[in-house]
């Protein structure tokens, strides 16, 4: 057991930081272990939040994803996201998502709303 941890500012004690976590990860209520693994989740987060960045999506290829995933056409967006010229201009990226149709998207495909909206 270690509880001299620190702050994490390195690749290197980040690694050994989620090493130790998943070593540690089913530790007993009210253990000293449960109390390092407490520790240890906030350093990692807080390490992850200003080293670890995740690439935005672009919301035209994650409805062409999902589409191509579940065998569907474009025809089959119609009743989600309007005429067939207005399918046609979203997936060819001239159209934009309005937050309605992005609703819709959501409750489609059960993601997150946020992946439908074109990146601020």
């Amino acid at each position: 057991m270690n509880m001299n941890w620190k702050v994490i500012k390195t690749e290197a004690a980040y690694q050994k930081a989620i090493k130790r976590t998943l070593a540690i990860f089913q530790a007993k209520e009210n253990t000293a272990e449960a109390d390092e693994l407490a520790l240890l989740l906030v350093l990692v987060k807080d390490y992850e939040d200003k080293h670890i960045h995740l690439p935005s999506l672009d919301p035209i290829e994650v409805i062409k994803f999902k589409m191509e995933e579940r065998g569907m056409k474009a025809k089959d967006l119609e009743p989600i996201l309007g005429s067939k010229g207005h399918v046609s201009s979203i997936l060819s990226g001239r159209r934009e998502i309005t937050l309605k149709m992005a609703q819709r998207l959501k409750n489609y495909f059960q993601l997150p709303a946020e992946l439908f909206l074109p990146a601020a």
